[in-house]
């Protein structure tokens, strides 16, 4: 199991919502737009894919960034209060 954090910069609200949604049953929301999810290979294929069918790649944008144990545990945070969900 690897830690991803993914990222997304999506104008239309309706389709910003469906993804919110979505990675919110994968993962937690850290920042507005930036989800930390722990997932099997499987489980991410799986998001990636379903993702994929909610943008649209000429205007939408979702980056994975993938973290192994020793990266993880150099993630350094400052402050602590998790936005509110304004979407």
């Amino acid at each position: 199991m690897l830690l991803y954090v993914i990222t997304y910069d999506i104008p239309s609200d309706k389709r910003r919502k469906k993804v919110s949604d979505l990675l919110e049953g994968y993962g937690r929301r850290v920042q507005y737009s930036v989800f930390e999810c722990d997932l099997t290979d499987t489980q991410y294929a799986k998001l990636r894919g379903r993702l994929s069918k909610l943008i649209k790649p000429d205007t939408d944008s979702i980056r994975f960034y993938f973290l192994c144990a020793c990266c993880r545990g150099k993630v350094e945070r400052i402050g602590g209060e998790l936005p509110r969900d304004n979407t």
